[in-house]
């Protein structure tokens, strides 16, 4: 291994590690961000509801291409009647929490950071401290909050929308029997298994990694706006490599 891949290495680590302190110092501003409930509320609409279309067009196109996908197989081995069941699995477990994590860090996670990086850019930050502001319960800590509850009702949003686009194609299009096909789901899909580990949980673990990434970056841009360019470019590719790593640490331990 060279110097430079070494220099990168250790930047890597240290980033991470510089991270992680910024988490812990997030929990603890927590109690005292309770006393700007409103931002969070307003910070839940923006990275919530403002990404609520996105999310409902792309589950319902990944259900889909789902449901053509599987009954195409299927259909070989004489199996298209649990096209449904196929589907809601493949959404439930890995799809819904993992792309809508993705699509959150991609729409959300970046106007965090680029929010944040322009109160970094233009003193902002500084000046609350003056007035005896804490940034980090005010900024950093509401977003943070805002980012852990919406991911998981996105990925709610999202499964829905993915069963929905399922049932579309499988059973409006590809003429499978609407019975079969909910019967077959509903007697396959396990709530504790499937709906509570592999949407509600990685989620949530989704949604801490990625609102951490975001902030932390925002916080700590170089304060130009060619800083801030490079703090959103670091969300998206941090947050994209941190969910995929994460989900199979959670999936080999849930599965």
């Amino acid at each position: 291994m060279t110097t430079r891949d070494d220099n990168v290495v250790t930047r890597s680590l240290a980033q991470i590690g510089a991270c992680g302190i910024f988490g812990l110092t997030i929990l603890r501003a927590i109690p005292r961000s309770m006393r700007h409930g409103r931002e969070t509320i307003r910070q839940i609409w923006f990275v919530g509801a403002m990404s609520l279309t996105i999310v409902m067009t792309c589950g319902l196109f990944v259900g889909m291409v789902l449901g053509l996908q599987l009954y195409d197989v299927l259909s070989i081995f004489g199996g298209t009647s649990a096209t449904g069941t196929v589907v809601a699995i493949a959404i439930y477990r890995e799809l819904g929490p993992v792309v809508t994590a993705l699509l959150f860090a991609g729409r959300a996670g970046t106007s965090i950071t680029a929010e944040i990086g322009l109160m970094r850019a233009t003193d902002q930050l500084d000046a609350m401290e003056m007035m005896a502001v804490d940034p980090v319960a005010y900024v950093a800590a509401p977003r943070f909050l805002a980012g852990v509850i919406a991911l998981p009702l996105l990925a709610i949003v999202f499964c829905a929308m993915g069963v929905f686009g399922g049932h579309l194609v499988g059973v409006t299009w590809l003429g499978i029997d609407n019975g079969t096909f909910w019967s077959n789901m509903t007697a396959s899909v396990d709530v504790h298994k499937d709906i509570v580990n592999g949407v509600l949980l990685k989620s949530v673990a989704f949604g801490i990694v990625v609102s951490l990434i975001a902030v932390f970056q925002g916080y700590t841009t170089p304060p130009t706006s060619e800083g801030v360019a490079y703090a959103t470019t670091r969300t998206v590719v941090a947050s994209s490599i941190a969910i995929l790593a994460l989900d199979f640490v959670l999936t080999s331990f849930l599965i």
